[in-house]
């Protein structure tokens, strides 16, 4: 059974930092590439970041450039989001998904989810 579990969420203050990971079971993450979505409140899921099977292959939404680092350690059949530099605007529920062709920042185009991590952003 392909399973996504997103953990590492949290309240963290603006600039402060958090680390999320997806661990993946039921199918090797080798081949697959793996995005980080999140939807706020009252908002459309939104793609944030992307990393194609091999890694060579790395996206980034434009509002987190330069903060958040996207990884993944197939080893582990984990993948990370290192977020750095936390805005209030960065709290939503962030969810992790898979697709066996390339990197996508289309919702529909993934074919596993996980439940999501909460991530609030505030002082």
């Amino acid at each position: 059974q392909v399973q996504l579990v997103e953990s590492g969420g949290g309240l963290v203050q603006p600039g402060g930092s958090l680390r999320l990971s997806c661990a993946a079971s039921g199918f090797t993450l080798d081949y697959y590439a793996i995005g980080w979505f999140r939807q706020a409140p009252g908002k459309e899921r939104e793609g944030v970041s992307c990393i194609s099977s091999s890694s060579g292959s790395i996206d980034y939404v434009d509002s987190v450039k330069g903060r958040f680092t996207i990884s993944r350690d197939n080893s582990k059949d984990t993948v990370y989001l290192q977020m750095n530099s936390l805005k209030p605007e960065d709290t939503a529920v962030y969810y992790c998904a898979t697709r066996k062709l390339g990197c996508s920042r289309y919702v529909s185009l993934y074919d596993y989810w996980g439940q999501g991590t909460r991530v609030t952003v505030s002082s």
